[in-house]
């Protein structure tokens, strides 16, 4: 079956990064990881990608300063020089300008770990607790412009217990964002082979 080449781009251990690589070993996944990229030298998630077989490049987003676009420019070479058709973001802890988003739009895809549209942004499982809310989860959604606002296209839901704070909340959501990344890129990655197969009308 023809594979889509997609790009993981981490800033930390890729514990996501590493599910989905895990999901890939089989001829029949969607995704074919070829490059993981991180913005940290020291990300520990490198080492692991190495391990798998996967190429790795830095871009170090500190010697741009405050030019993000410049940075995004970087990373963007990369992405065309491995010839990667898809986005997963998977623990990459910087905001993404317009400018890189829309050379990605409908290919690019994070996961947040709320059941969005609920509790878009940072602390979200603290802010569940606080609302009462008697589930909490995680979802996998298209990337937009605006932080946390794409189509879902998945999502897994977890109970809040009476004596959860946020950490051992955090723990329980955890496992099901390892189980659900790989599937919901599975997905996407059908969702774009899909419309590469369409004529342009």
């Amino acid at each position: 079956m023809t594979r889509l080449r997609v790009a993981i781009l981490i800033s930390g251990r890729g514990t996501n990064m590493q599910a989905i690589l895990d999901a890939a070993k089989v001829d029949d996944y969607a995704a074919k990881p070829v490059l993981v990229l991180s913005n940290r030298p020291d990300a520990a998630g490198l080492k692991i990608a190495s391990d798998y077989g996967i190429a790795t490049a830095v871009v170090d987003h500190k010697p741009f300063g405050k030019d993000r676009e410049a940075f995004e420019r970087a990373l963007h070479e990369h992405l065309v020089e491995h010839n990667a058709q898809m986005v997963i973001l998977a623990g990459f802890m910087r905001i993404l300008t317009p400018w890189f988003v829309s050379r990605w739009s409908q290919r690019m895809i994070n996961i947040h770990p709320s059941l969005l549209p609920k509790y878009p942004g940072l602390h979200t499982h603290q802010r569940a607790i606080e609302a009462g809310d008697q589930e909490a989860g995680c979802s996998v959604h298209w990337v937009t412009e605006g932080v946390d606002e794409g189509d879902v296209i998945a999502q897994s839901r977890v109970p809040i217990l009476s004596d959860d704070d946020a950490e051992s909340l955090a723990a329980r959501v955890l496992p099901e964002e390892h189980a659900l990344y790989p599937k919901a890129a599975n997905m996407a990655a059908k969702t774009i082979l899909e419309k590469l197969k369409s004529p342009i009308r």
